[in-house]
């Protein structure tokens, strides 16, 4: 699968990290700790991919990262 950039911010009035992948629009999860968001966000990429798919909607590329 391919490899998107996961953005996690730490939310301090909810008290969680919300993670999200910029290049699937609305894609996001939580989690008490960093790993658990990420965890979590994993699960909801493959998600939004499977919906997406069966819609018959575009998949996005992941953004190339120039170093």
């Amino acid at each position: 699968m391919a490899e998107y950039s996961i953005f996690i911010k730490y939310d301090p009035i909810d008290k969680i990290y919300v993670a999200s992948i910029p290049e699937l629009p609305g894609c996001m999860a939580h989690g008490n700790t960093k790993e658990q968001a990420l965890k979590e966000i994993e699960t909801a990429k493959e998600l939004w991919i499977e919906t997406a798919l069966e819609d018959g909607q575009p998949i996005p590329e992941p953004d190339l990262l120039v170093v």
